[in-house]
């Protein structure tokens, strides 16, 4: 503390004189920091006084805002209350009606539901009833499929089923006695029908054929050499029917010029048109024609106009007899109609004489009824005779 710091002027200036004076600085330093912060405090105290004067006012203005507020939110809150409760119970009411109304639609859903439901059940029963008969059906028919395929794949059971077709389709045409079956020829052949037609004593010859193993074999061809190789087997088969009905039904003089060859089946018939169509012009020019079912039927028909046409003819003669007959009958009906026309001319003019003779019977008796009795001129009214004789007069002439 005693060392010297430094030299002021002559006097030396010690360490402890210098924290001395440091040290009585700082403490003047002090007394006037804290003199001027008391000034300060004392200002920000007013300051702060009136601040907090001025704070109070305005919270007790925002408090007086706040409890009006309140109040006005109070009668809000009430009004908002009484508008919720009104509006509750209109929700509730309407809600209500929503829920029966729901309720009836799903009630009238449910059982719309249940009668499409209970419909629909019974239809598909009904349904699944026809779908039993369509299978018992598809199995019969599957049967009768098979037993046909069977009767097919056999040669002479093939003929007998063609054959029996054609039989029906002409019996069932054609009048008993105008047709015969297995009829035998003066050659010795017996073709499968023959049918005869008015005012020739020449049958028309049917004989049926049923090429089903080359139509099949021309059907299912998958290439044209194999198609062709058919196609060709098919024509030899049927140029083959053609010739040996051409040869052995064809008599001059015995039979018709044309014969018929019966092909059971309309398929069969339309493929051999519409590909073969030279071999029906060759069985054509032998003078022998091919027809399916349906133009054997169109034939019977054709059959059964000249059948008629010539019963028609037959019985022309009877037929002239009897109009003629008729006509007689007709002018004797006429005389007699005229002669009792004359009858009834006459009874009208007795009636009319009648009439006139009943007017006057009346006119009488209407005089009478009335008493208007006249006198006659030469007579006194005063004699009681005269009175008598003219009421006598009046009698008979009342009964003329």
């Amino acid at each position: 503390m005693t060392d010297m710091l430094f030299m002021l002027g002559s006097h030396a200036v010690t360490v402890g004189e210098a924290l001395a004076a440091a040290l009585t600085a700082l403490v003047v330093c002090l007394l006037l920091a804290l003199w001027r912060n008391a000034g300060a405090r004392a200002e920000d105290a007013s300051a702060l006084a009136a601040e907090q004067a001025a704070r109070a006012e305005a919270l007790e203005g925002r408090l007086r805002d706040l409890a009006r507020f309140q109040s006005e939110t109070a009668g809000r809150v009430q009004a908002m209350t009484e508008v919720i409760s009104q509006r509750q119970s209109e929700l509730a009411r309407a809600v209500s009606e929503r829920l029966d109304s729901t309720s009836y639609r799903l009630g009238e859903s449910f059982s719309t539901a249940a009668r499409a439901t209970h419909e629909s059940l019974t239809t598909l029963a009904e349904r699944l009833v026809m779908v039993e008969k369509a299978e018992k059906s598809l199995t019969d028919l599957s049967s009768q499929v098979i037993s046909l395929r069977e009767t097919l794949s056999n040669k002479q059971a093939r003929g007998a089923f063609g054959q029996a077709r054609m039989e029906a389709i002409v019996a069932d045409g054609l009048p008993k006695g105008s047709f015969a079956f297995q009829y035998t020829l003066s050659n010795g052949k017996r073709p499968d029908c023959a049918i005869f037609l008015p005012g020739d004593p020449r049958p028309l010859l049917v004989d049926a054929k049923f090429p089903l193993e080359a139509i099949t074999a021309f059907r299912e061809a998958s290439t044209p050499e194999t198609r062709k190789a058919a196609a060709a087997r098919l024509t030899q088969d049927i140029l083959k029917h053609v010739k040996d009905v051409a040869e052995r039904y064809l008599v001059p003089g015995e039979t018709q010029d044309i014969a018929i060859i019966f092909v059971p089946s309309e398929s069969v018939h339309a493929d051999l048109h519409e590909h073969f169509d030279e071999v029906i012009q060759r069985a054509f020019r032998e003078r022998v024609v091919l027809v399916s079912p349906s133009l054997l039927m169109l034939a019977i028909q054709v059959v059964q106009a000249i059948a008629k046409d010539a019963r028609m003819r037959e019985q022309a003669d009877a037929i002239r007899r009897e109009v003629g007959l008729l006509v007689q009958d007709v002018t004797r009906l006429r005389e007699r109609v005229g002669d009792l026309s004359k009858h009834f001319g006459q009874v009208g003019d007795d009636v009319s004489k009648v009439m006139i003779s009943a007017d006057k019977i009346a006119k009488r008796g209407i005089r009478l009824e009335q008493l208007e009795f006249e006198a006659p001129p030469a007579e006194a009214a005063g004699t009681p005779g005269a009175a008598g004789r003219s009421l006598g007069l009046s009698l008979s002439g009342a009964a003329e």
